[in-house]
């Protein structure tokens, strides 16, 4: 596999940082904003919005731009935008900072995830895909359970200067050790938008907004949900970060692996069918930490497992508009995460955190039905 994967590695590792690290500290920026958890859950769906607009629009706007600049600038980007978020003292300016970070999220995920199929051969393109993902769920095991500890420790707004940190020392990466990378023909955006007009183009990506919707409709608010269902705080929900992401990079790895060696198509519909059925289990064992604890691993496991199989499934099904499809999927995934973060607080808000898991084994068992249907349509 090209070396030049595992640099879009790091790319997509800080890409989690900046998205994902919220989720962990979400009672700590409520309680110092003094706002409920569902309007701090805002910070989720605003970014996940964002990420969805940003992304096939960005992409289309800056096809002529030479891939390493643009990377650059993207980063810069993130150094900006977490800046804010450090300053900031209400809501409001909180959302600004994460709609800018957002925006360039969802640049530089298409860049790597494009570049990975391009530079890669037919044999392991979901390989390298599901490689690339390897950075957004090693973020997991790195940032999330480090952004709990520095917020537990010297408050929410530590993890934000962790993030321009480590991008800045990033940049300085890329400087030295990237080559320029042309970017493709150009094929404009309406072009490349009519592939939407095929019934199984337009099914798939549906599979990603009711998936994710599924997924974060409890992964938003597992903070609260360990906390109520194992009655754990401060950095042992750290440690229980760390064993999800383990799984959720072992998840992408085999998601490609599977992919490659089974096909996208069987990865999809199995990962998705057991998904389900770990979500509907939940509740069942949610205070008891034998079982649940291995369950909450399958469940992060199998959401990283999906993904690949989607992305592979699309380059295949549509290759010459491949790059904004996989931008589209990556706003899907954004319009779900979005979703589920809403339907998530309005859960946590009206019933009990517990109910989170069955309302997104719901959402998950509809993907997995139009997946199926998807998948018979030649």
């Amino acid at each position: 596999m090209d070396k030049r994967i595992y640099l879009l590695t790091t790319l997509t590792f800080i890409v989690g940082l900046v998205e994902l690290i919220v989720g962990g500290i979400l009672p700590l920026i409520a309680g110092d904003l003094n706002i409920s958890l569902g309007q701090a859950g805002l910070l989720i769906s605003a970014f996940s919005f964002s990420f969805a607009i940003a992304g096939p629009l960005l992409l289309s706007l800056t096809a002529k731009v030479e891939r390493k600049k643009l990377i650059m600038i993207v980063l810069l980007l993130f150094i900006f935008s977490n800046g804010i978020a450090v300053f900031s003292t209400s809501l409001t300016v909180l959302l600004v900072s994460r709609v800018l970070s957002a925006s360039g999220a969802a640049l530089l995920v298409s860049l790597c995830l494009t570049i990975a199929s391009q530079i890669s051969s037919e044999a392991n393109r979901s390989r390298a895909i599901g490689t690339v993902l390897m950075g957004v769920s090693a973020s997991l095991v790195l940032g999330v359970p480090l952004g709990l500890f520095l917020g537990n420790e010297w408050g929410w707004r530590a993890p934000f200067i962790f993030i321009v940190i480590v991008t800045f020392i990033l940049m300085i990466l890329i400087h030295f050790t990237l080559n320029k990378i042309e970017p493709r023909p150009y094929v404009p955006l309406r072009t490349q938008l009519r592939a939407l007009g095929q019934p199984k183009i337009f099914l798939v990506h549906s599979v990603s907004i009711l998936f994710f919707i599924g997924h974060l409709t409890l992964y938003g608010y597992l903070t609260p949900f360990l906390q109520s269902t194992l009655q754990i705080e401060g950095n042992t929900i750290s440690i229980m970060y760390l064993l999800f992401g383990l799984a959720a990079i072992c998840g992408s790895w085999f998601g490609g692996f599977a992919s490659d060696r089974f096909g996208n198509r069987k990865t999809m519909t199995i990962a998705l069918a057991f998904f389900s059925l770990v979500l509907f289990l939940i509740p069942l064992f949610t205070h008891n930490g034998i079982w649940l604890i291995p369950l909450l691993m399958l469940w992060n496991f199998l959401s990283w497992t999906i993904t690949p199989a989607i992305q592979g499934h699309l380059v295949a099904s549509a290759p010459k508009t491949s790059d904004i499809q996989q931008s589209i999927n990556n706003s899907a995934t954004h319009v779900g995460m979005a979703i589920g973060s809403v339907a998530g607080g309005i859960t946590i808000d009206q019933f009990i955190v517990e109910m989170n898991a069955t309302i997104g084994g719901a959402f998950a068992a509809l993907a997995l039905i139009v997946v199926i249907i998807a998948l018979k349509i030649k």
